[in-house]
């Protein structure tokens, strides 16, 4: 399957069975156990990225690009804080139900501002670029390009997440307990660290602080990275 093929599938997955399922994960309504611990855990990754972005006392001073935005559950409480956000996702549905929860909070209000967009479109300058648990979709060579692109939108701080590459974890992945519901979810990559710390270095850029969010079925390695 090439980098094409895993594009569609995400985006077909995301503006049908997935929206639900997701949709049900990231909001606050009744789910199942496991979907409940993905909730949390996803959840926890927001919550270190707001204190990462918080700690330096900077986010009414600066704009953040929200690449692979969701239903918002970053970008909307970024705008919240003051931050100028610009929020996109290759999947529609996910971009309506992001503006909805917006349009409940702000008003008629461009902060933040979405739109539907695949990673690879994005254009503009940005102080931050966040992309969160978004490369679980893309292969390593794919992976390095996209990270390319992000780095070139970003003026001074990069953000990402990824499923970290690890005997154990690819372990779970190949006997089908790494996201339960295989048959209706997309493709699931994990990658080494240090491939991902390769990638920010060559496109200048030095990585800082990281986290890592590890429950039963949501495990996510979060790094910050600044322009050298």
């Amino acid at each position: 399957m090439n980098a094409a093929d895993d594009k569609t599938i995400v985006k077909d997955y995301f503006n049908s069975t997935g929206f639900d399922r997701w949709k049900r994960i990231y909001g606050d309504g009744e789910v199942n156990k496991v979907q409940l611990d993905i909730r949390n855990g996803h959840q926890q990754t927001v919550d270190k990225v707001i204190n990462l972005l918080s700690s330096d006392a900077t986010l009414p001073d600066i704009s953040v690009c929200d690449a692979g935005c969701g239903v918002g559950s970053l970008s909307i409480p970024l705008a919240e804080m003051g931050a100028k956000v610009f929020a996109s996702d290759i999947s529609e549905a996910m971009v309506g139900e992001g503006k909805e929860r917006a349009l409940k909070l702000f008003g008629n209000n461009d902060n933040p501002t979405f739109a539907v967009q695949d990673l690879e479109g994005l254009t503009g300058k940005y102080h931050t670029v966040v992309c969160l648990d978004v490369l679980i979709h893309y292969p390593q060579d794919k992976a390095a390009e996209m990270i390319s692109h992000l780095c070139s939108l970003s003026e001074s701080r990069i953000i990402l997440s990824f499923a970290p590459k690890t005997c154990a974890l690819s372990l779970l992945k190949k006997i089908g307990s790494f996201f339960p519901g295989a048959s209706k979810a997309t493709r699931a990559y994990l990658h080494k660290e240090k491939d991902i710390v390769k990638f920010l270095q060559e496109n200048g850029f030095t990585v800082g602080r990281n986290e890592m969010t590890k429950t039963r079925f949501y495990f996510s390695r979060l790094l910050e990275a600044t322009r050298k």
